[in-house]
């Protein structure tokens, strides 16, 4: 008995001991959702990346068009999505800073018609299935019927988030469809009920970031950095080990790794060079124009200080 009191009493003098060592974890809820460009972040949860790297990190699946709800109420601190979603969000008052770019669409992002329609001016009085304004879909819609000399007046919007709108399409219904991977693809497989007329080779207008709420990131500076450091070593795992990270990352949207691996070649990670480019190049150019359609479209009442969307200190 004495013996177990003596061992039970140096265990526990040794865990005190070493108790002032270990750093407390940053809680941080980060709001995504199943769009396969944010998967790297599932991958450094997953992988145990952020906890490496001292964050406590809770992801949440909101639908984009409620997103900022979540930031503003304090549910969420941080958050993924596109970057003129930002210009929407500080035009509406709840502000939100961009950190880190996390991926660029080449073709994983588009538009579904049936076969009959044989161009983006021939939905003049169809019906799109797609997400409501102040979302990705909406706006690449809106960006496509401008290029095509048309509004959204010109067409029926039936709001549908992404993956619904695309089984929809699939199932018979709507003229066209918004969506995205690895949605497009159930598209791509099924012929039949459809063509993509269009993605985002044709118009490169789909580019997402990782953006915090000001408060957040001016009271936990050290934790943000590690946010963007760990979305930088989810890569590397990415290039290094990909059969297992396209597993882990499959498996949040129900997909196999072959399957994901096959989504996630439409898209671009933006690695740490890519993301320095992009701030101090297209960065600031695009999100004028995206600015000026979304005030033009209505989503927006005025545009809010572009200047102000962005910091970069965490990429550095």
């Amino acid at each position: 008995m004495r013996r177990e009191w003596i061992m039970g009493a140096a265990i526990a003098a040794a865990v005190g001991a070493a108790s002032p060592a270990i750093a407390q974890e940053t809680k941080v809820a980060i709001g995504i959702s199943g769009w396969t460009g944010f998967a790297p972040l599932t991958l450094a949860k997953e992988a145990g990346i952020f906890k490496k790297n001292g964050l406590d990190v809770t992801i949440k699946k909101i639908p984009q068009a409620s997103r900022h709800l979540a930031v503003a109420s304090g549910d969420i601190q941080c958050a993924a999505t596109t970057v003129e979603t930002y210009v929407v969000w500080n035009a509406n008052g709840v502000p939100i800073k961009q950190i880190f770019q996390l991926d660029k669409s080449y073709g994983a992002d588009g538009m579904v018609t049936r076969n009959g329609i044989a161009s983006i001016k021939d939905l003049k009085g169809k019906s799109v299935g797609a997400s409501g304004p102040g979302t990705s879909p909406y706006f690449v819609l809106a960006w496509m019927l401008k290029k095509n000399g048309l509004t959204s007046k010109d067409v029926t919007i039936v709001n549908m988030e992404p993956g619904p709108a695309a089984q929809a399409f699939i199932a018979g219904q709507n003229d066209a469809a918004m969506t995205y991977e690895p949605y497009l693809s159930s598209v791509r497989e099924k012929p039949e009920a459809g063509k993509i007329i269009a993605t985002t080779l044709d118009y490169p207008v789909v580019m997402d970031t990782f953006g915090c709420a000001p408060k957040f990131i001016a009271e936990n500076e050290k934790a943000v950095k590690a946010l963007a450091d760990s979305y930088f070593e989810a890569l590397e795992m990415i290039a290094k080990e990909p059969a297992k990270a396209n597993e882990i990352m499959g498996a949040d949207v129900k997909q196999t790794g072959e399957q994901f691996a096959a989504s996630s070649k439409y898209l671009r990670w933006q690695d740490k060079a890519a993301n320095k480019a992009f701030f101090t190049g297209d960065f600031k150019t695009f999100s004028k124009e995206a600015a000026d359609l979304l005030l033009e479209a209505g989503v927006i009442k005025q545009i809010p200080d572009l200047d102000g969307l962005a910091d970069t200190r965490f990429i550095q």
